[in-house]
């Protein structure tokens, strides 16, 4: 039997790329004793445009719901730094873990054409909500 793809509940459109992402609450590797609440998100990046594209870089906003907020940067998604062409898609899931039971995540990954031009590929603001949250981002 095959399992039906969940749908992605954010999304966001950049210069013809769309970025859709799909959070999910891990309760099996959660600890609510020693606060530790784990989410994986499942993220698809599209080029919807006419040009080829690459992912170089990403950069995330991951804030609790006491808003305690890091920031995360560097090269690539999960060791890559995939190139799409024009109708291509690349998906990839990560996780994060925050020390409360809710919280949000937005940021963008920096693309760049083929003719060099570079642009801002917009991640939607996604909320991580667990079923233990007092408190809910979403």
């Amino acid at each position: 039997m095959d399992i039906p793809e969940q749908p992605f509940p954010y999304s966001a459109d950049t210069e013809g790329v769309r970025i859709d992402v799909r959070p999910e609450f891990l309760d099996d590797e959660s600890d609510m004793r020693s606060g530790r609440f784990l989410w994986r998100y499942t993220v698809r990046i599209a080029n919807l445009g006419d040009e080829t594209v690459q992912l170089l870089s990403r950069y995330w906003m991951i804030s609790d719901e006491n808003g305690r907020t890091q920031t995360v940067a560097g090269d690539g998604v999960v060791g890559e730094q995939p190139t799409l062409a024009p109708g291509e898609a690349f998906t990839y899931v990560s996780g994060c873990p925050l020390a409360t039971p809710s919280g949000m995540m937005f940021g963008h990954y920096v693309m760049e054409y083929r003719s060099g031009t570079r642009f801002e590929a917009k991640v939607p603001a996604f909320s991580l909500d667990s079923p233990h949250a007092t408190k809910k981002r979403h």
